[in-house]
């Protein structure tokens, strides 16, 4: 069994100073987060032309997907044309999403949107037991237009609807993304955090290079998919 270094020993008062002074950090961090949401409701929008997606059903418009709802979030998962197993990153973070039934009472809906063909995104989703609905943007330009191209990256849109016009009012990729999950949120509250090399940690603390403790797409398929 490998020892790490731990977190020094103190007193109930001096644990709990030291937590006081964390806690005033953390609060003025959540007081940010919400002017940093308060400017978001504020930017303006771009209106889109139409855009024609596959789904489950055939072809949709982009106004349709909205399934009767207002507003929309999007997330744009990777595609490698061919591969058996595609990002795990993507795979991982879309695959905690199970339970988004809430968001009708905000009348919003959050769907995937992938490069990848629709039969072949499907099959995928079920082999590594996706939840989610997905739509494909192989046949359309939304997916490069949204700054999530073929070949390209991650990314998180948000629109409005507002009758069949469809407006762009916000986006996010790389580490942007994190808002939307609880995986990191969980891990950093522990008391070694993510153990990865690019995080400021005391000496002797375990550290490992970035992503090498995160689930590969055959694990999480064997976890929640067919193979599970």
């Amino acid at each position: 069994m490998t020892t790490h270094t731990r977190p020094p020993i103190a007193s109930s008062d001096e644990w709990r100073a030291a937590l006081a002074d964390l806690r005033a950090r953390e609060k003025a961090a959540t007081r940010e987060l919400d002017a940093i949401a308060a400017q978001r409701r504020r930017l303006p929008m771009v209106k889109l032309p139409e855009y024609t997606l596959d789904s489950a059903d055939g072809p949709v418009r982009l106004a349709d997907i909205f399934d009767g709802k207002s507003q929309l979030i999007t997330y744009h998962h990777m595609w490698n044309p061919g591969a058996e197993w595609q990002c795990p990153g993507c795979t991982g973070f879309t695959s905690q999403f199970t339970r988004l039934e809430f968001l009708e009472s905000y009348d919003a809906r959050f769907v995937i949107v992938t490069q990848g063909p629709i039969g072949e995104a499907l099959t995928y989703a079920e082999k590594v037991g996706n939840r989610m609905t997905w739509y494909s943007t192989a046949q359309s330009d939304f997916g490069a237009d949204m700054d999530a191209p073929s070949g390209g990256g991650f990314a998180v849109n948000v629109f409005l609807r507002d009758g069949e016009d469809v407006y762009r009012t916000w986006h996010t990729n790389g580490r942007g993304t994190e808002q939307l999950t609880h995986t990191f949120p969980l891990i950093d509250l522990l008391p070694y955090g993510r153990q990865e090399e690019w995080q400021d940690s005391p000496a002797g603390w375990p550290q490992r290079p970035t992503y090498s403790g995160w689930p590969g797409s055959k694990e999480i398929a064997a976890a929640y998919g067919l193979q599970g």
